[in-house]
């Protein structure tokens, strides 16, 4: 079965850092561009950062300096370092997988950030 599960998330205080990790099965992993996005409550879900197959990465301003996105092909995982922590931070964050014809979403991982 295709999918891809994040893990990683947690609640943490303001100025803290977590790393979530997003494990893809069943898909042809380097072939895809991978993202982070996040979604608070009320809000509209959002791109935080990005890194295409060739490694090129793109971050939203708001995590810029703070959050470092990485892959490694040979474990199918794409990683999110997210360091400095802020309350508007908190969101489920959602591991997604672009193949062009074929998009895939995680189920999310909710990261809470404490003030």
């Amino acid at each position: 079965q295709v999918q891809l599960v994040e893990s990683g998330g947690g609640l943490v205080q303001s100025g803290g850092s977590l790393r979530l990790s997003c494990v893809a099965s069943k898909i042809i992993f380097s072939i895809y561009d991978m993202g982070w996005y996040r979604q608070a409550p009320g809000k509209q879900r959002e791109l935080v950062a990005a890194i295409t197959r060739s490694g090129s990465t793109n971050y939203a301003n708001s995590v810029k300096g703070r959050f470092t996105i990485s892959r490694d092909n040979a474990k199918n995982t794409v990683y999110l370092q997210m360091n400095s922590l802020k309350p508007e931070d908190t969101a489920v964050y959602y591991c997604n997988a672009d193949g062009g014809v074929r998009v895939l979403w995680g189920q999310g991982t909710q990261v809470t950030v404490s003030s």
